[in-house]
């Protein structure tokens, strides 16, 4: 296998963190045994992130589809933060992590809420890789709250119609302040997106493996990004040898 070259790494990458309750079904394990195994393999991944020099690490937490599962688990998943961060809350404000979290919040019940809003204000100072959780996110409302706002500012007069733009969206959209998405990610098998970030996703290279998201550990994240650097990124055009 190739040598992973570290004056060649992406500066944003997105994991759709999947295969959890699969993981713990093959133990004749609760689902929610694969959940709390997968939450720390992300503080495992997030801090190797952290040190390959990837500024960027957005992840697909709970989607806006979620809800649906059954009750115990959707409690257990709204519930994990608040018990991670109580925990670990000495370790992660003196850490160099920045945590951000992106997604509705009307959903969210106080004591989630207030702790999504401790969690940032005590990181937001930090100068390593920015983590990103999307909580009850799904980027077809997203881009649904986006339009609505560009409506919003054309109604008022803030905003001409004819001068929105691809930016005009993009700055609207929840990520309006991060890099363009270089890597996408999926574990567990499963090839499809999962209305996960697709504005964002329009050029970035796509990567799926079969490994569960519990076993997806450092070895698998390097497997991943020398894939990555093996790709030809043309962003619709061609390289210059290509051209002849």
């Amino acid at each position: 296998m190739k040598e992973l070259n570290l004056n060649a790494i992406p500066n944003h990458i997105a994991i759709i963190l999947d295969g959890n309750g699969r993981w713990a079904k093959k133990r004749l394990q609760p689902r929610n045994i694969g959940h709390r195994k997968g939450a720390y393999n992300l503080r495992d991944i997030a801090s190797e992130c952290n040190k390959l020099g990837i500024k960027y690490l957005t992840v697909y937490c709970f989607s806006t589809e979620n809800w649906k599962r059954p009750d115990e688990e959707v409690n257990y998943l709204m519930n994990t933060p608040i018990r991670y961060f109580k925990k670990y809350k000495s370790k992660i404000a003196q850490s160099s992590i920045r945590v951000k979290v992106i997604g509705r919040r009307d959903r969210f019940h106080k004591e989630l809420l207030d702790t999504i809003i401790e969690l940032e204000e005590i990181t937001k100072d930090h100068q390593g890789i920015t983590l990103t959780l999307c909580v009850d996110y799904g980027s077809q409302d997203e881009i649904t709250t986006a339009v609505k706002q560009i409506c919003s500012d054309v109604s008022k007069g803030k905003l001409k119609i004819e001068d929105i733009n691809e930016a005009t969206i993009t700055n609207n959209l929840f990520t309006k302040d991060y890099p363009p998405l270089d890597l996408m990610i999926r574990t567990s098998g499963e090839y499809r997106i999962s209305n996960y970030l697709l504005w964002q996703m329009a050029y970035s290279e796509l990567y799926f493996t079969d490994v569960l998201w519990p076993d997806f550990n450092a070895n698998e994240l390097h497997k991943a990004l020398i894939d990555f650097q093996g790709r030809n990124r043309r962003f619709g055009g061609l390289k210059k040898d290509e051209s002849k």
